[in-house]
């Protein structure tokens, strides 16, 4: 069976309130989603209209320059105050914090609302982690998830890992979706090591009880 991807267009002209550009800082990182690509000069004007300096950069998972996805986690290098992120919804934004320091300025143009996520914000993910890593050490149990989505799949990177831990026992659990309710069903294991998209350590797994953790943070 085919698999067809389809871009959605935000179809509605997107200005950036005044109150919002006097909050964003003189040099900026900008970011938006692919439904706001196609406005992307036009909110680029709007910036520099107001005297800010627009910096752009491709992540490695994005088709566009300036595009951001839930799982461009990475480092973002650039001589730039602070991201201003133009879409709805918290989930690409805050991607954005979880390796970067600086803060992270939101515009819904949804919703028309501006927030605003700082390093605090960051600190308390990395915290998080932190603590997962302490876990996934001490623990003898150890559940790998392992998706078969195409492009997510990283087990055979994990498997480098594997050998460093002999100690260990792993118990691989592979399905399309990782489904947190579900994995309940192992209460023998202590800690789960994730090998499909990193936002599932990072935020997905909230409502979770068990530590869960990348295995690229095991590196």
């Amino acid at each position: 069976m085919k698999t067809y991807f389809v871009e959605a267009k935000y179809d509605k002209k997107v200005t950036i309130p005044k109150n919002v550009l006097d909050k964003v800082p003189k040099k900026i990182m900008l970011f938006m989603t692919a439904q706001l690509i196609e406005q992307k000069d036009s909110l680029i004007k709007q910036l520099e209209k107001a005297g800010k300096k627009v910096l752009l950069t491709k992540p490695r998972h994005t088709m566009y320059e300036g595009q951001l996805l839930g799982c461009d986690t990475e480092k973002v290098e650039g001589d730039f105050e602070a991201f201003f992120y133009i879409g709805d919804g918290m989930f690409h934004p805050e991607a954005l914090i979880i390796k970067n320091d600086k803060p992270v300025h939101i515009y819904n143009q949804a919703q028309k609302k501006y927030s605003l996520l700082t390093k605090k914000d960051a600190d308390m993910t990395r915290k998080r982690l932190a603590a997962a890593k302490s876990e996934f050490v001490i623990s003898k149990n150890i559940g790998v998830l392992v998706t078969t989505k195409q492009g997510q799949n990283k087990l055979r990177l994990f498997e480098k890992i594997k050998e460093k831990y002999p100690d260990k026992e792993f118990y691989f659990l592979v399905n399309n979706n990782v489904e947190f309710d579900r994995l309940e069903d192992f209460p023998f294991i202590e800690c789960f090591v994730n090998t499909a998209c990193e936002r599932i350590a990072y935020g997905d797994y909230k409502k979770f009880t068990k530590p869960v953790i990348n295995f690229e943070d095991l590196l």
